[in-house]
């Protein structure tokens, strides 16, 4: 598991959004509390945050923007790709990463161990505060009507008071 991060992506009909926390730890610690590790891609509708070595996730952003052109914007297809390549690299398979991506129809997480993983009820949870994010979307995504950007905003507040490696400066991107 990936220290140091909570990305959360949520879907509620046609919108969705991904958010993450702004901590960056350094073993025990906090080496930044304001970092960006979500962006939307290109002038896409693709949102992608990552969890892991700021480096290598720079990397498989880099690689996975020039698959989803390769692709001409078939998210599945240019996951797959970059899953297989990040795989069978002798560079690639050496970085300490897990990418998520979200467009109009599909949520992804993407690992450098080929999986490829689209959660049953939409909601992407990746790094140490993800599970702590996931249950409290879930319960927000049911129980109330907020927006997929409330609910990001309320689960990623709960997981930084649980997670010692997930704070509150969140940064959340939308469609």
């Amino acid at each position: 598991m990936f220290k140091g991060t909570t990305i959360l992506g949520v879907r509620r009909g046609s919108s969705y959004s991904m958010g993450g926390d702004g901590q960056v730890t350094m073993g025990e610690t906090i080496a930044k509390q304001g970092a960006c590790k979500v962006r939307k891609i290109s002038e896409s509708s693709v949102l992608a945050g990552f969890a892991g070595s700021t480096a290598d996730a720079m990397t498989l952003f880099t690689k996975f923007e020039g698959k989803l052109e390769e692709c001409s914007g078939n998210l599945v297809k240019a996951a797959i790709e970059v899953a297989k390549e990040w795989r069978s690299d002798k560079v690639l398979r050496h970085l300490e990463a897990l990418l998520a991506v979200m467009d109009d129809n599909h949520s992804l997480m993407i690992s450098g161990k080929g999986d490829v993983i689209e959660p049953d009820d939409g909601i992407l949870s990746i790094g140490s505060g993800g599970a702590y994010a996931l249950a409290a979307a879930r319960a927000l995504l049911e129980n109330t009507s907020l927006e997929p950007e409330d609910i990001i905003n309320k689960s990623l507040d709960i997981a930084a008071n649980i997670c010692i490696y997930t704070n509150d400066n969140i940064s959340i991107v939308s469609v």
